[in-house]
């Protein structure tokens, strides 16, 4: 069963049991996926599906930090079971191990010189991870390595 189908089953699950809440969010999903199969004029593969899932949790964190701001803790709780609603759609997370790995491989693959081959890494490391991770995390963590090559280079330079 595609994850399309499964969600469209779980839609229609919670319309049976009247479970508001999950019909609610779901219904945002799906309607998030037409948009995107409508302005982009692609199928509702996995890979799209999982993409806009993740858009959505993506937008409900940063909303989440607003309602923080706002003292809205009634809409941080709900915008928090929205997530959890979610992420069984996703596919299993990599741990920052097995994140850190993949990173290693490609740094060898790569080879980068500095923060300048960043594109280069992020090409390589994104289809491998895409969908399996935070991208603002794989990010971070590619910039912290290419910023460690930098200050070596420069320590070698002035011998520090």
């Amino acid at each position: 069963m595609s994850l399309l189908e499964k969600l469209e089953n779980d839609l229609k699950a919670a319309m049976r049991n009247k479970d508001k809440d999950t019909l609610a969010t779901l219904r945002l999903v799906k309607g998030a996926l037409q948009l995107e199969q409508i302005n982009n004029k692609k199928e509702l593969t996995d890979e799209v599906v999982v993409d806009v899932i993740m858009k959505q949790i993506k937008t409900r964190n940063e909303s989440i930090k607003e309602f923080e701001k706002g003292n809205r803790a009634d809409l941080v709780e709900q915008t928090k079971k929205e997530i959890a609603l979610l992420e069984p759609y996703l596919p299993t997370q990599l741990s920052d191990d097995e994140l850190t790995s993949i990173i290693d491989k490609v740094f060898e693959e790569v080879n980068p010189t500095g923060p300048q081959d960043m594109g280069k890494v992020m090409h390589e490391v994104t289809p491998k991870v895409k969908g399996k991770a935070d991208m603002g995390k794989v990010s971070s963590m590619i910039k912290e390595r290419l910023s460690c090559i930098s200050q070596e280079k420069v320590d070698k330079k002035y011998k520090i």
